[in-house]
């Protein structure tokens, strides 16, 4: 049986930024994932100042892809509007791999099934026990499935589904473009250059809002990647072949700690409601737990902003058109 104080299951930035910071604090720890890295992650990989600044990331050395917007398009309806506030975009691929390492816990390749509690301890398949665990697994996390979803049941109605397809690519509009509600859509799609000749192109929507419609997002996908070839943002001849995933946004995060188990990132359903950001909040989260078990305090995840934009009629029109109407349905 490996012991260790602390267990974190999920290695993306919510795992990683949790072992950073616990083993900046003396904590040691051991990360769970059952992917080997560096590996593919489906992500916009749009991150933003304060990822950087929560990351103490001195981007001038940062070893890989890193491309920065001054303005970020967004396209509401027909209209047009610029949001002037530096963002920045990586490869998941790439940006998740040298988080891991640089938290510099050890990692094990390990798809978790099944998590006991013995003695205080809690025991992962016979194989690894803990005094604390950490659900970093995003949302199919083991550990929200074994310890939290009772308690803190997901609602249906802010599940987003999503297609994706991040490729080689000699882009020639090296800006960042958000449509939101295109064509019917409840939801959003993106386009989102990354430096050195990579695109990513993708599409989300609420998944209860496209079933009532009786519509699917790969409908959606053709529309938009047809728009695309359209506005001359990708060739005709551009063989495309997006894959699913589907994630949840911000809703009730009060119970997110039980006892010495925790939640953070996307298994805890911590993606911003006007913009679906999840980089940010997963980092957050991953310090805020980590800080919680060095100090024996509480961990509170709602201090992390439940939204990417400040107060303003753009918010709230965003937060507006994509949750309407809200009902009682959980998962």
């Amino acid at each position: 049986m490996t012991e260790f104080d602390v267990i974190i299951v999920g290695g993306g930035p919510a795992g990683s930024s949790c072992a950073w910071q616990l083993r900046r604090r003396g904590i040691q720890c051991l990360i769970l994932d059952k992917a080997s890295f560096p590996r593919l992650k489906l992500c916009a990989g749009w991150i933003t100042p304060e990822v950087v600044a929560d990351l103490e990331m001195d981007v001038t050395a940062y070893p890989h892809r890193f491309l920065t917007f001054d303005v970020t398009q967004v396209h509401l309806y027909g209209l047009n509007f610029k949001m002037r506030s530096p963002q920045h975009s990586i490869r998941r691929y790439e940006f998740d791999d040298w988080l891991l390492q640089r938290s510099g816990a050890p990692v094990i390749q390990h798809n978790v099934k099944h998590i006991a509690q013995h003695g205080g301890r809690f025991v992962i398949d016979d194989s690894y026990t803990c005094d604390y665990l950490i659900g970093a697994g995003g949302s199919s996390c083991a550990v929200y499935r074994a310890l939290f979803r009772a308690a803190n049941p997901r609602a249906r109605l802010l599940q987003v589904v999503a297609l994706e397809h991040e490729f080689a690519y000699k882009w020639t509009d090296g800006g960042c473009h958000l449509w939101f509600f295109d064509k019917g859509l409840p939801g959003y799609s993106w386009y989102v250059p990354k430096k050195a000749g990579y695109l990513n192109l993708g599409v989300g929507a609420i998944a209860e809002r496209l079933k009532r419609k009786g519509q699917h997002v790969g409908t959606h996908w053709d529309r938009f990647v047809a728009m695309l070839r359209t506005r001359e943002l990708i060739a005709d001849a551009l063989e495309l072949s997006p894959q699913g995933y589907s994630y949840y946004l911000r809703d009730r995060i009060d119970i997110n700690r039980i006892g010495n188990a925790f939640l953070i990132g996307d298994a805890a359903g911590l993606a911003t409601r006007d913009m679906a950001e999840g980089i940010g909040p997963a980092v957050r989260s991953g310090i805020l737990a980590a800080n919680a078990i060095a100090d024996g305090v509480d961990y509170d995840p709602s201090a992390i902003p439940a939204y990417s934009l400040p107060p303003s009629l753009q918010r709230k029109a965003l937060e507006y058109l994509l949750l309407r109407p809200r009902a009682a349905s959980t998962a």
